[in-house]
């Protein structure tokens, strides 16, 4: 029996089967599929093969999962050189940031646009708590929405507390699945509760002493959209630590260097100070925005070289 899966807890999953019908999921053994060393076989969004265990408890086993479309993923926590699958099989990625309480840096947004880049989901940025914002945020949010709007980023501002400008995001998500990211702290439950009243997710302030958001989400989650589309909640992120990355691939992931990497006198230029280099010339001729090349620079002194 084919089912999607809506929920992971690390060893039982919530699936849903082609009938609508809810179950509770487990594999039997380990489970390894193409070689991915991931630390999580099974992940939200999945299309999985079950086999029914107990129709009145409503459990099953999860036999196999079918091929992925895509899927996006992240460094471990725990283990340095795995994946840790966020989601797959998706239409795009939304990341929530925020400019205020907390600040989202934009080092961590173009290490998410860049894993979403790496397994090709478009993605979409929006800034909450504008309710918070003065001219000085809603300065550097014109800058922003201006420099990731001119490489192809759909670009939203709202306050999930006002319910301002959520109707536009709801417009984005509408018929498609979509991940959504974010730090904690930056209102991912808060929107979701204003998408689905019914829901009633639990949201924390942000912690006064670091700035920093709470953890609330504990474990990634779909939901169905009302009208079509799903959402899938993830928790929140402290860093988003890319995986399976080498050097010389990066400039690939943004877009405004990927359509210039053709010029650059060097098939294995890094984009540092090589001669002839397309990059360089494009960021001093101010056609690539600084700041996105300080944040590529970031990136590549961040990846390692992995051990083995």
């Amino acid at each position: 029996m084919k089912a999607l899966v809506y929920k992971s807890t690390g060893s039982w999953y919530i699936l849903k089967d082609e009938s609508g019908k809810f179950w509770n999921g487990r594999t039997k053994g380990a489970m390894k599929l193409d070689d991915i060393t991931s630390t999580n076989p099974v992940a939200v969004g999945d299309w999985a093969e079950m086999e029914i265990e107990d129709e009145t408890a409503g459990t099953a086993i999860i036999s196999d999962i079918h091929d992925r479309r895509n899927y996006i993923n992240r460094q471990s926590p725990r283990h340095k050189f795995q994946h840790h699958i966020v989601a797959s099989n998706l239409d795009q990625s939304m990341l929530v940031a925020t400019l205020k309480e907390p600040k989202t840096s934009q080092g961590f947004i173009d290490r998410f646009l860049v894993a979403s880049e790496m397994y090709h989901v478009p993605s979409v940025i929006v800034f909450n708590k504008s309710d918070l914002y003065k001219s000085k945020e809603l300065e550097k949010f014109a800058q922003w929405k201006e420099m990731y709007e001119a490489v192809g980023y759909k670009v939203l501002l709202m306050s999930a507390e006002k319910k301002e400008g959520v109707e536009e995001v709801i417009e984005v998500l509408r018929h498609k699945t979509t991940l959504v990211s974010g730090h904690s702290g930056v209102g991912k439950s808060s929107l979701l509760n204003v998408i689905f009243p019914a829901i009633n997710l639990k949201t924390q302030d942000v912690s006064g002493w670091s700035g920093k958001g709470q953890h609330t989400t504990t474990f990634a989650e779909m939901y169905d959209l009302p009208g079509g589309g799903k959402i899938i909640d993830t928790p929140g992120m402290r860093e988003f630590g890319l995986v399976d990355i080498e050097k010389q691939e990066v400039s690939h992931y943004f877009p405004e260097m990927r359509d210039r990497l053709n010029g650059c006198q060097f098939n294995n230029c890094l984009h540092y100070n090589e001669p002839g280099c397309a990059i360089k010339e494009a960021v001093n001729n101010q056609e690539i925005h600084e700041d996105r090349y300080i944040s590529y620079l970031g990136i590549m002194e961040s990846i390692e070289e992995k051990s083995y």
